[in-house]
């Protein structure tokens, strides 16, 4: 039900369902997960991809890759998400430098990075909401 909501475009009417969609995709993985939420200049979904799983602690995440899907469906912004099987959404020393990496590459292309996401099985962070972005 959450992803028709997304797929319908309804995602970002509120902060609410945006963390609801994440929690319902992604808080219950025994592996990481990396997401991204490609919107339009409207902030509309145009699509929402898992561009890398990887173990318990760690998922793979390639700043380029993300810019150039980006280009591919000619997203003006992006949201990353990813999660933490441990259910600590703390972000980590790694998330953080890899955070920095994707927003140098979508700068690069003049796409907007709105928000990193991390999950935890009862709660999430906000990079913007908390700083890190």
């Amino acid at each position: 039900m959450a992803q028709a909501r997304v797929l319908q475009r309804e995602v970002l009417a509120s902060w609410d369902a945006l963390i609801a969609y994440c929690r319902t995709v992604m808080a219950h993985r025994e592996i990481e997960q990396f997401r991204v939420l490609f919107l339009d200049r409207k902030n509309t979904v145009i699509a929402d991809e898992a561009l890398g799983s990887g173990t318990v602690g760690h998922v793979p995440v390639y700043p380029r890759e993300v810019a150039k899907r980006a280009l591919e469906l000619n997203a003006s912004a992006v949201i990353l998400v990813h999660n933490h099987p441990s259910g600590d959404p703390t972000p980590s020393r790694e998330d953080i430098t890899m955070t920095a990496r994707v927003m140098a590459a979508c700068e690069a292309i003049d796409v907007t990075v709105h928000d990193h996401i991390v999950v935890g099985k009862t709660c999430e962070v906000s990079f913007r909401a908390t700083g890190l972005l």
